[in-house]
Formats: structure tokens, sequence, C-alpha cells
């Protein structure tokens, strides 16, 4: 049986407010894709966040561990939760639309749920899980329509780098629940994290991006970048870290079904979009889904049975 408990409103408010943060970042990175080639988008981003977050620790009086275990669970953080999936994602929105990225990303609780059931004692794989969770990625695909799947044969690889991106990201949330082991606070655990996915990339960025050859990005470029770091990564990771403690890796990474969810309400709410039948149908479905995760209608359902 699992220890975690089901998710109250603290918890499902942080990943709303998550599912916002996140929603946008697609947004930013093709905004700054124009300008800025892939490795230095993602250094640029880490880099950034991890500035605003060492002068936050500062600030705020917390200390920075010095142990040789959690600096080994940072870079392995830093790896696995932004060098691979960040550099796969942008990658891949270099051949497809940033709607089927996200889709495809959206399978990242269903790779979490059986990646958890293997590394946990605690988050194993349920019927209500699996089932929510399938419920929810047929959401996003009614959602964002199935014009996005036009020409997607000619583009194999860029489909896999993000479904990669997903398994990068569920294998992150596994590392992400040993903070509380090792006594690590979010915000802590967040700058370990993008200093050590900052270094991971220096080798890259110079041997492969060649930063000196590029020209100055345009102010756009430069903004959504900025967005990036602070928004969609450093207040981003503190708040992911505090939901993994609180409700389980599983739980955490619902947000991949949200992100599409948000991005849309964000484009009705302030570009005037207009909302169509499919995308209420494919909302529905995902809230569904949640429901279906979090469990307790369900548990009440067969308590009536019985």
């Amino acid at each position: 049986m699992s220890s975690i408990k089901p998710m109250g409103l603290r918890q499902w408010s942080m990943l709303l407010i998550l599912s916002l943060l996140w929603g946008g970042s697609f947004f930013f990175m093709k905004v700054a894709l124009v300008d800025v080639p892939t490795f230095s988008i993602v250094f640029l981003r880490v880099s950034s966040a991890a500035l605003v977050l060492y002068f936050y620790l500062l600030i705020s009086g917390l200390k920075i561990p010095r142990q040789l275990k959690v600096w080994r669970l940072f870079l392995l953080l830093g790896l696995f939760n932004n060098l691979l999936p960040f550099s796969l994602l942008i990658y891949g929105m270099t051949e497809i639309a940033s709607g089927l990225a996200s889709i495809l990303n959206a399978t990242t609780p269903l790779f979490t749920i059986l990646v958890a059931h293997i590394a946990t004692t605690d988050e194993r794989i349920s019927t209500h899980k699996v089932l929510g969770i399938l419920s929810g990625m047929l959401g996003v695909c009614v959602l964002i329509g199935v014009e996005v799947f036009s020409g997607v044969g000619n583009s194999l690889w860029a489909m896999l780098a993000c479904i990669a991106a997903a398994i990068s990201y569920a294998i992150a949330s596994i590392f992400g629940r040993k903070f509380q082991q090792y006594e690590v606070q979010p915000s802590v655990g967040a700058f370990g994290q993008v200093l050590s996915s900052s270094l991971l990339l220096v080798p890259l960025v110079i041997l492969l991006d060649s930063p000196w050859q590029l020209s100055i990005p345009s102010v756009e470029s430069m903004l959504a970048i900025a967005a990036l770091g602070i928004l969609s990564t450093a207040l981003a990771y503190v708040i992911f870290f505090k939901l993994i403690r609180e409700a389980g890796a599983t739980n955490a990474v619902l947000v991949t079904l949200l992100v599409p969810v948000s991005a849309i309400l964000l484009g009705w709410l302030f570009l005037q979009e207009q909302l169509t039948t499919n995308q209420f149908v494919g909302m529905g479905l995902i809230a569904l889904g949640l429901i279906a995760i979090d469990g307790r209608l369900f548990k009440r359902r067969v308590r009536k049975l019985a």
C-alpha cells in the first residue's frame, strides 16, 4: 500500500501554479530559438536560475550543503532534470510543433508510475492511477487537436527525443525524493541542480555552439531566456521539489497533463483566443483523469460496494 496521501488544496494549488510556469516555457523556448542555439539556451536558462537562487539563499540565510553525497545527487538531477530533457525538448521543437511536443511530454506521469513502482516501496502501480493517466493523455491529444500530427512521419527522431525527455523527467522525479532523506530544503535543492547542470553544460556550449561566433540576440530572445530562467526554472523548481516532498513523485509530474490546459487558458484570457468544443472535451478528460489518479472517489465507491 502507498504511504503517499491524496493531495489536498495546497498541493493542487501548487500543481496549478507549476503548470502555468512550465506552460509558458514552450512559448519562451520557441522565441529564443530564433537567435540562440539549443545548448546555449539551456545553459543561459539554468545559469540565470542558479544566480537568482543563489541570491535568494543568501537573503534567506539557507546554507549550501558540502557533503559529497548531496552534490552527487545534485549532479544526477542536473543531468536528468535539466540538461537531457531541456536539450531533447528544444531539439524536438526544431522539427515538430510545440503542441505535439507537449503531448509527448504528457507521457511523463506514465513513465514515472513505472519507474516509481520499480524504485520505491510507497508509490506502487494501481489500476486507478494507470486509467487516470491514460485518460489524461487522451485528453491532452483531444485538447490540442489531431492537426498537430500532420507530417509526423518525417519527424521520428524529434518525437523520440521528446519521449526520451519524458523518461528523463521520470527518473529525475525519483531522485528528487532523496532531498527529504538528506534534509535538503526545496530551494537549496533547486539551486544545487541548476548549478550542477550549468557546469555540465559549459563544455557542450563551447564545443558545439561556439558562442564567440554568435551574434547578439534580439531583445525578445533575451527576455524569453530571462523568463525561462527566473520563472520557468528557478521559481518552478522550488515549487516542484516542495510538491515531491509533500505529494510524491507520481503526483508531482501530473503537471505535464496540466501544462497544455494552462497554455490554452492563458491564450483565452490574454490573447482573446476562442475555446473550441474539442478543447472543452479534452479538458474534461484531463479532469476525469486527475480525479481518478487522486483516488479518493474510487476508494469511496469501493467502500460502498463492500
